[in-house]
């Protein structure tokens, strides 16, 4: 299976996607690798947490597409969260 960005960039392209311990998982360049890595070693703590925050929306969005989100009702989040109601 291959994965296409949303917006193509200049940069971006197909990868292959594969599935270890039933998780997605993605084979990527090297190069790509490395500039994430020195991206991350460059970015500020609010840079990295506004990364992290996108990144599980975009995780979101793709189990919504797939179908494997699911919705509770209010109360049984607070109950499953342990919150008073």
């Amino acid at each position: 299976m291959t994965a296409q960005p949303d917006t193509p960039g200049p940069d971006t392209g197909s990868y292959e996607v594969i599935t270890w311990a039933g998780k997605p998982r993605s084979w990527l360049p090297v190069t790509d690798f490395l500039r994430l890595r020195a991206l991350e070693q460059a970015a500020t703590p609010e840079d990295l947490e506004d990364a992290e925050d996108t990144a599980a929306v975009l995780e979101w969005k793709g189990r919504d597409a797939a179908g494997q989100t699911t919705f509770v009702p209010a109360s049984e989040a607070r109950r499953r969260l342990g919150m008073p109601r």
